[in-house]
């Protein structure tokens, strides 16, 4: 197994001498400032043109593309909405002349049927006229002929309620003949 001498860290040797060497740390050095600031400056003006000529024109040319297509985006939203506004009016206007056709046809159909029905009104109505006067011709005449058997029937009867009485047959001529004066 490992020792525990000084110097011996994690299985590996290292002198005594050079455990811990005692110093200031290097970047604070003040010997190493001269140098450090040399390659700061070289290692800042490479990274600014590094910068400058590669990294910072391919993010404008992102950005400015992008800001195309958003310009490009916006310029065609507004143009699909002008559009679907006048489609939307194309569509109001055939939806109202549709409702126009639809109640002017509406309109002259009730018209029609009414026309129609005033004419069936008055067809039946004159036929219905037509047999009234008809039935009441009919009624006259049998009123008239059941008046003329009127007489004939009264006659016979005067003669059975004088058979009925008396007991004799009647005389038809002398029943007529009283019917006769009476009229």
């Amino acid at each position: 197994m490992a020792s525990t001498e000084q110097g011996h860290i994690a299985g590996t040797q290292m002198p005594a001498s050079e455990a811990h060497e005692t110093g200031a740390f290097p970047p604070f050095d003040p010997a190493n400032f001269a140098p450090l600031l040399i390659w700061l400056a070289l290692s800042f003006a490479l990274l600014y043109i590094l910068m400058s000529k590669v990294a910072l024109p391919r993010v404008h040319d992102i950005l400015h593309t992008r800001q195309a297509k958003i310009n490009e985006d916006l310029t065609s939203a507004n143009k699909m909405r002008a559009d679907a506004k006048a489609a939307a009016a194309a569509h109001d206007k055939t939806l109202a002349e549709a409702r126009a056709k639809s109640q002017a046809l509406a309109q002259e159909t009730q018209a029609k049927l009414k026309a129609e029905t005033e004419a069936k009104q008055h067809a039946l109505e004159a036929d219905l006229t037509a047999k009234l006067a008809a039935a009441e011709a009919q009624i006259a005449d049998t009123k008239a002929t059941a008046m003329g058997h009127v007489e004939s029937i009264a006659q016979e009867a005067a003669a059975a309620i004088i058979q009925h009485l008396t007991g004799k047959p009647a005389d038809t001529a002398a029943v007529a003949a009283a019917f006769a004066k009476k009229a």
